[in-house]
């Protein structure tokens, strides 16, 4: 399976951040997942993709050239896509997952978790979308989930949709299905 995954391209102020993120890495290469990610050296995206190369998985890496030029692609990876734009490099992520995660990241993070969340709402696609709230990241978030199921906001039965995890074997089981 192909599982996209999106994070931060910092590292943020917990270590904890970064151990899931080298975890998720080793976990999901040693499980035969591959990894379709950001294709940056950097932050929890650099962790991520160092920890699965280690542990002898194939990671796919997809960037906008506008971030090329920052020289900031990871030069070990698999593969590397270079795309035109943001707006490209998300479907292409879309195209080529078979189910995606979003470690704790910023506003891109979350920009990307919610179009694919959206996506499986509206029926453009069935693939499990995971969050991974990691050391209570995203609690806030989630609580504001069940205030939309609550106020109508999300119909109650695409609650099936919200694929929360706290560790790495809870991502495993989620896409064992």
């Amino acid at each position: 399976m192909k599982v996209a995954v999106y994070c931060g391209s910092q590292m943020g102020k917990s270590e904890v951040y970064k151990e899931a993120a080298t975890e998720l890495g080793e976990v999901l290469a040693c499980t035969g997942h591959d990894i379709i990610y950001g294709g940056s050296n950097v932050g929890l995206m650099g962790k991520l993709a160092d920890a699965a190369l280690d542990a002898g998985g194939k990671v796919i890496g997809v960037m906008p050239t506008h971030l090329q030029q920052r020289e900031i692609a990871h030069a070990n990876l698999s593969e590397i896509y270079f795309v035109e734009s943001m707006h490209v490099r998300k479907a292409k992520m879309v195209d080529l997952a078979d189910a995606f995660i979003a470690l704790p990241g910023g506003c891109g993070t979350l920009d990307e978790y919610f179009e694919v969340f959206t996506w499986a709402q509206i029926g453009l696609h069935e693939k499990p979308v995971i969050l991974y709230n990691v050391n209570g990241f995203y609690d806030a978030l989630i609580l504001h989930f069940e205030k939309m199921l609550a106020e109508g906001f999300v119909r109650e039965e695409q609650r099936v949709l919200l694929h929360i995890a706290t560790s790495a074997q809870d991502i495993v089981n989620i896409l064992a299905g």
